[in-house]
């Protein structure tokens, strides 16, 4: 690992990320931190197009510092969606400076926004580990706990509904031959009753004699009254 001075604002430490550096004290909005510097190389040469490592850093369509050199200090600064600094470039001196575009506080760690092209290459297939992105899935991971929580429980609720609804029916199913047992014995006795007269009868001893002949009922009247 590179020495740095003592009068220097940062250090290299542990990050999520593998190294990173730290803030050693309070580091002021606008302040230069550190310069991103390495082996200038240029497009227009054959040899520079081969050379391909992740601190490459592009100063414009011709000129790249290849910043995988040890004493570049500044490589160890990582990525950030939400970053406390910034890449201050200039074009014409070739130079790259690491800003501070909030205070920083000592313990923090420093870092920039690489880039979309460089996102898309190196840490979208992989996912970004900033404290933004971390955060964010976490509150996506969340989510999906308390929605997968909610429709078991719904589903919870839906299953003891049905399984209440099924035993209404199988004690209305149960108590149901008992009441059609009584109404088929009720009904016997009320078709007995009537047949015994006690209700309406359906046909009387009177109803089946045949009426007598005027003939007949006038002889009948003389011999009573002899």
């Amino acid at each position: 690992m590179p020495s740095i001075s003592s009068n220097k604002p940062y250090r290299i430490g542990r990050s999520k990320t593998g190294l990173g550096l730290f803030a050693t004290r309070k580091i002021k909005k606008g302040t230069k931190i550190i310069r991103y510097f390495g082996p200038m190389l240029d497009s227009k040469n054959k040899k520079h197009e081969e050379i391909d490592n992740k601190y490459l850093f592009e100063i414009n369509n011709r000129w790249t510092i290849d910043g995988s050199v040890r004493k570049n200090i500044a490589r160890y600064v990582n990525h950030a969606c939400r970053p406390n600094a910034e890449s201050d470039v200039n074009s014409r001196k070739r130079k790259v400076v690491i800003r501070a575009i909030k205070t920083i506080q000592p313990g923090d760690e420093i870092n920039y926004d690489y880039g979309t092209d460089y996102f898309k290459i190196f840490l979208k297939p992989i996912g970004c580990k900033c404290d933004h992105c971390e955060k964010k899935r976490a509150k996506k991971r969340a989510e999906a706990r308390a929605e997968k929580l909610r429709l078991k429980l719904k589903a919870e609720k839906k299953a003891a509904k049905k399984a209440e609804k099924k035993a209404t029916k199988a004690a209305k199913t149960a108590r149901a031959p008992k009441r059609n047992a009584a109404s088929v014995l009720t009904g016997k006795v009320v078709a007995n009753a009537h047949a015994r007269g006690t209700g309406k009868p359906t046909r009387t001893k009177a109803a089946r004699t045949k009426p007598l002949s005027p003939r007949a009922a006038s002889s009948g009247r003389a011999r009573r009254a002899s």
